[in-house]
Order: structure tokens, then sequence, then C-alpha cells
């Protein structure tokens, strides 16, 4: 069973990452944001759209890099919320904080996909917390 974060929690998230590395703190699109929420638990004819926790972690930083819900700190906000989706779910990210932002970057840039930026997170964890 996958443990999905709530709006709340994406909130406090984007809060302290706003906090810790500075920009402007605010939502600039309230529905935007409630659809980050419910993405990644979206069904298709009673079938799980993403089944895989690395895709669920992928919409989860796709949407919110490429939806600016945010006023600012999108990019870190998407790379923090699909790091805590995968910690919550006991798989640990192996990525430097450097190739991290570049990835974020990426997102933001090349309009990554889902697949794809599924398979990078995929290939920088580590399943297990142990």
């Amino acid at each position: 069973m996958t443990k999905y974060l709530t709006l709340e929690e994406i909130l406090r998230l984007h809060f302290q990452v706003i906090k810790d590395y500075g920009g402007t703190h605010g939502v600039r699109d309230e529905e935007r944001l409630k659809s980050v929420v419910l993405a990644p638990q979206q069904e298709v004819f009673g079938a799980e759209q993403y089944p895989d926790i690395f895709e669920k972690a992928a919409v989860y930083m796709r949407n919110i890099i490429g939806d600016h819900a945010f006023a600012d700190g999108n990019k870190r906000s998407g790379v923090a919320v699909a790091g805590v989706l995968l910690l919550r779910n006991d798989i640990t990210q192996t990525a430097t904080p450097q190739e991290l932002e570049d990835l974020a970057v990426q997102v933001a840039v090349e309009h990554l996909d889902v697949p794809t930026i599924a398979a990078w997170l995929r290939a920088h964890s580590k399943i297990g917390l142990k």
C-alpha cells in the first residue's frame, strides 16, 4: 500500500524548502496544487495509471515543477516531495544534491515525461532502508 503525501504535507515541505533555501512563499494556483496531490493516485478503467512507486514520485515531481503551483521554489519542492514519497515507501535516493538539481532543471527545461523521470529515480535509488 503506497503511503502518499497530503496537501498539508506538500505545503509544509514547500514552506521548509523556502525557509531553508530562500525564495517567495505562497501558492500561485491552488487548483493545480490540488491536482498534484491526486495525480499519482489516478485510476483508469479501475487500474492505477501509475502503478510503480517511481512513476508516482515522477508524477509529483513533473507536476510540481511543470505546473508552477507555487510562487517560487517549484523545482526544489518537486524534488523534495518526490524524495519524501520514496523515503516514506522504504526507498532511499542515492543521487547527490547536484544530480537532483540537474534533474529538476531537465524536468523544467526539457519537459521530461513520467517514464523518463521514473527511470532516472529508479537508477538513483536503493530499495529498502537497511
